[in-house]
């Protein structure tokens, strides 16, 4: 019985990234070997075990053969005759088929450590094409590796674009399209993951909503990228830089989804867009099951950039029914996370990448400044609830009038 470092803890370790968790390979062995050394089995589809005192992830080496359409449709082959370069060839990219031995020995039949100096994210072998899940892993890795200089190489690229073509992506169940795209807007580089769907096709299988973006017009005046596609993209680009939360760079995303639904005649004016994007987020949320704290705060962005973009021009009376809606006083985190999108909307345009926006700051300090007026013990004894309530909003509205000479207004743009 031999044991292998596999995956991504050696292609981190060539890379010089920090190893955050260990996979090993056991060639040569049995499960009966495993659980007599007092390895605890875990796998449901295959041999997967949990070392005693590590509780690292140890797997019998195993063949996959295609038997069926989609992800699901492979019968897997174990057993001590399974070789290492077996195991490694049906991994997905030569980055991620390397494993090394206890004494350092680096195994890389299919050339991973060529493609790592050569910043390369290459598929393994002619297979590839037989496991849709590897379309959204590849994006997935683009995102994470874009910041060293990793590019798909046009040969995996076009196996890619193959898969689309035939409808394998078609078969990939909600879950898991929601797995990769979450654990994408993690990454540094989060924009590559779609920029990749749209270049093999997949983007307009997937996420058709963000497809129907691309080649939409805007007004040159304020949105000189023009193109809502683009501009959608470099606000993703700006919330990766000001937020690393998954959920603000959601909403970043799909703030204006609406936009692709503009009939042409209208073009390039987008009256009404806001809704029709809440609708959009709403049904891709529904359909990819994504969590409620995502979708939630994507509706609020959706619903109320326009607003925060011209905070400088509202009311008071505008500002705090702004602010109840978006249930401020309750959830001032999500509220922040809000602004900070909004912020990465008004950034996200060629050439402003880094024009001030004093509206987060202006909307922030009226919220603090409402949220301190409070009914005193007196008014909660003395008064009804509806007097209560109509004290507490002309207070509320009086703290938010206060605060607007303190603040600079951002110049008009939108």
């Amino acid at each position: 019985m031999q044991v292998y470092l596999v995956g991504g803890a050696v292609r981190d370790a060539l890379l010089g990234l920090p190893v955050k968790e260990r996979d090993w390979v056991v060639v040569g062995g049995t499960r009966e070997e495993l659980l007599r050394l007092h390895y605890r089995e875990v796998g449901r589809d295959f041999p997967v075990f949990l070392h005693p005192d590590t509780q690292e992830e140890y797997a019998l080496a195993r063949r996959e053969r295609k038997v069926a359409p989609g992800y699901r449709g492979f019968s897997v082959e174990f057993g001590p005759e399974v070789t290492l370069e077996e195991d490694l060839a049906r991994r997905d990219l030569t980055i991620n088929a390397m494993a090394q031995a206890p004494d350092g020995a680096l195994h890389d039949p299919y050339g991973g450590k060529r493609d790592i100096e050569s910043r390369t994210l290459r598929h393994v072998s002619a297979a590839f094409v037989e496991d849709p899940v590897r379309v959204l892993r590849v994006a997935r890795f683009a995102a994470r590796l874009a910041p060293l200089g990793f590019k798909v190489a046009p040969d995996t690229l076009a196996l890619m674009r193959s898969m689309v073509a035939r409808h394998e992506v078609d078969s990939l169940v909600a879950e898991r399209v929601w797995q990769e795209s979450e654990k994408a807007l993690r990454e540094a580089a989060a924009s590559a993951f779609f920029r990749v769907l749209r270049e093999c096709g997949a983007l307009a299988r997937i996420f058709p909503e963000i497809d129907a973006l691309f080649g939409v017009p805007q007004p040159a005046e304020w949105h000189p990228e023009i193109d809502t596609g683009l501009h959608t993209l470099m606000v993703l680009d700006q919330a990766s830089l000001l937020s690393d939360d998954p959920r603000v760079r959601f909403a970043a995303l799909v703030h204006d989804l609406g936009k692709g639904m503009t009939p042409p005649s209208e073009w390039p004016s987008h009256r009404g867009h806001e809704e029709r994007s809440v609708a959009l987020v709403e049904a891709l949320a529904a359909r990819l099951r994504i969590p409620n704290e995502y979708r939630e705060l994507a509706v609020i962005v959706a619903r109320y950039h326009g607003i925060v973009h011209r905070a400088f021009e509202l009311k008071p009376k505008t500002i705090l029914e702004f602010m109840e809606r978006a249930d401020a006083f309750r959830r001032p985190e999500r509220f922040d996370q809000a602004l900070l999108a909004c912020e990465a909307d008004s950034r996200g345009r060629a050439g402003l990448e880094a024009e001030p926006y004093p509206q987060r700051d202006y909307l922030l300090a009226a919220r603090r400044a409402a949220a301190l007026i409070k009914p005193s013990a007196e008014d909660v004894a003395e008064s009804s609830g509806a007097e209560i309530a109509q004290q507490l909003h002309r207070g509320r509205l009086q703290a938010i009038a206060a605060l607007r000479g303190k603040f600079e207004a951002a110049p008009r743009g939108w």
